[in-house]
């Protein structure tokens, strides 16, 4: 009898509770439009709106958050660019309290230095459109890093317009400018690899090169004489991991700078197999940049394949404060939501190019490994040097001691130096002809001339 009650009580509980549920649907329904494929409770749809208003902030924030960084913050490497290798002194040379000539605007261009237009004032902009602006004077480039103008440099100025110091951003290497204004002057092109830069040659401006000559071993001219056999557009991100400075064949031991856009999706951001995006992020600001940061990678404590970075302690890095772990998922993030550029109108054939889509995803096997619409593998896209056809050179400086399926997206904005990781093809013909043996691949002319305005449409 009293189990009956029990029961009864509760059923009669429940049936009330459901007409108060039924009640509220109806009142939620009539305010509230139906949404297509929403699961769950009028009550959870408005609870998973307010959190999706709550995502949408927070990726607008680390957008936002993330540009800065990419474009402006130094993690607090003008301790090691300015304050130990004085290169601000070398910039604004000896009449502005520095040393030597100093880095006049139309040399910094012809090194492949960009600047804002969008930060240049108004009234400077003027002046280098009516070309009162003496572009052989370092005070010229002064005045552009007073405005923040120069893309991925920051200059630390005294109250006198001198310069203290200087840092570098990760836009000097990832970032161009669309030209606008003047050749090396216009809007930013965040993400896309700056083929003009000859870094070797302006870190080679350096007063003092000490901290290269004590971690390499050699002597003053033997390291500016390294820096600059890099070239423009490349970049040596294991130098001082292995010391090893040239190649097979006498090339330089540097290699192309890498796109930082279409990376959402992609696995790894460099041509090796040392990590993913984020990995390549910490690594590059913490030993390359010289930021001040945490770095942690066991894997360079080997000390027969990695002598400088196991000397230099790269393997297990400690700053206090850290400057730059707490900015990682923001310029992760920014990296992501960076799409790979359009190519412009009339840059190919467009009838060409989709017979040779067909080609690139048949007879010619590229899809394989660069698979559409990421055009790299999703997973671990990682390939002994044996099964491209190459040298293992670069692969084997890396740990994992592999190359990379690079995507091809925006491939029309790193035809400038070659394709590859060293530039070694010049031309997408030499890159399609290559293929030939490794991949066993037979194409007649018309086909490799259609594939060609594929990967050109990309």
């Amino acid at each position: 009898m009293r189990r009956f009650l029990i029961v009864a009580v509760v059923g009669s509980m429940v049936g009330i509770l459901l007409l108060v549920a039924a009640s509220a649907g109806h009142q939620v329904a009539a305010q509230e439009p139906t949404q297509v494929g929403t699961t769950g409770t009028a009550g959870e749809r408005s609870s998973s709106g307010a959190f999706d208003i709550e995502i949408r902030r927070n990726a607008d924030r680390m957008i936002e958050e993330g540009r800065r960084i990419f474009r402006f913050d130094t993690f607090g490497d003008e301790a090691f660019w300015g304050d130990q290798l004085k290169l601000h002194q070398a910039i604004v040379g000896a009449k502005l309290g520095g040393v030597g000539p100093g880095l006049s605007p139309k040399m910094a261009l012809s090194l492949g230095l960009k600047v804002d237009s969008d930060a240049v004032p108004p009234d400077l902009a003027a002046q280098l459109k009516a070309g009162k602006v003496d572009l052989d004077d370092p005070a010229s480039t002064v005045a552009l890093l007073k405005a923040n103008a120069v893309v991925g440099v920051t200059a630390f100025l005294n109250s006198d317009g001198t310069a203290r110091s200087v840092g570098v951003q990760c836009a000097i290497c990832h970032s161009t400018v669309d030209d606008s204004f003047a050749p090396g002057i216009g809007h930013r092109l965040d993400g896309w690899p700056n083929r003009d830069l000859n870094v070797g040659e302006i870190v080679a401006l350096a007063p003092n090169l000490k901290y290269y000559t004590d971690l390499l071993g050699v002597d003053d001219a033997g390291v500016r004489k390294v820096l600059k056999s890099w070239g423009p557009g490349k970049y040596d991100a294991e130098l001082d991991q292995d010391g090893k400075a040239v190649g097979p064949k006498g090339r330089s031991g540097a290699t192309l700078l890498p796109a930082a856009f279409g990376l959402a999706g992609v696995n790894l951001h460099t041509y090796s197999g040392w990590g993913s995006v984020t990995y390549w992020n910490a690594y590059v600001a913490n030993t390359q940049m010289h930021g001040k940061g945490t770095f942690f990678d066991p894997r360079l404590k080997e000390k027969d394949r990695f002598p400088l970075a196991s000397k230099a302690g790269f393997a297990d890095m400690r700053n206090s404060p850290d400057l730059i772990s707490p900015k990682l998922a923001a310029l992760h993030f920014y990296q992501l939501s960076i799409p790979a550029p359009t190519p412009p109108a009339g840059s190919f054939n467009a009838q060409a190019a989709q017979r040779g889509r067909a080609v690139f995803e048949g007879q010619a096997k590229c899809s394989t490994c660069h698979v559409p619409p990421l055009y790299t593998e999703p997973g671990w896209s990682m390939h002994k040097a044996q099964e491209i056809g190459i040298d293992d050179f670069q692969a084997d400086r890396s740990p994992d001691q592999h190359y990379r399926t690079t995507p091809l997206r925006g491939l029309f904005t790193r035809q400038k130096g070659g394709f590859y990781n060293d530039g070694r093809f010049q031309t997408l013909a030499d890159v399609v002809e290559h293929y030939k043996d490794p991949l066993k691949i037979n194409l007649n002319a018309e086909q490799k001339a259609d594939l060609i305005e594929f990967l050109k449409s990309l």
